[in-house]
């Protein structure tokens, strides 16, 4: 926003309208910014979420008992986010609008992909 007093103001006093129009992006440009934010925020169809492992993997028993405690650490953190969720003397768990701590949540019940949480974070 232009400072008040200067011309630029004083122009988007005038004609707010014409003001807007000159700074905005062009069609094209807000298109391709588009376009690069949806492409870098998609996840893949067949992406693998932490803690999740393709059918037979391993027959070792030493991964799979690491895998099975890691898993359930996974659970563990669960039931914290969904304890501090419910928690009204948490900051940002008080007021209109309430909001919980979904971003990460690791079975992908609830969150920003509603799948869990990727191998790798995108965007």
């Amino acid at each position: 926003m232009p400072e008040k007093g200067t011309p630029e103001y004083a122009e988007l006093e005038k004609n707010p309208e014409k003001v807007f129009f000159r700074i905005m992006s062009s069609q094209l440009q807000s298109l391709t910014v588009i376009t690069v934010v949806e492409t870098l925020s998609n996840h893949a169809s067949d992406e693998v979420y932490l803690g999740q492992r393709t059918p037979n993997w391993t027959t070792d028993a030493v991964p799979l008992q690491a895998s099975d405690a890691f898993n359930r650490r996974l659970a563990e953190i669960e039931g914290e986010i969904l304890k501090m969720n419910i928690d009204k003397k948490l900051k940002n768990r008080v007021g209109p609008v309430n909001v919980p701590y979904n971003l990460l949540h690791p079975t992908g019940e609830i969150g920003i992909s509603g799948k869990g949480i990727p191998n790798s974070i995108s965007i």
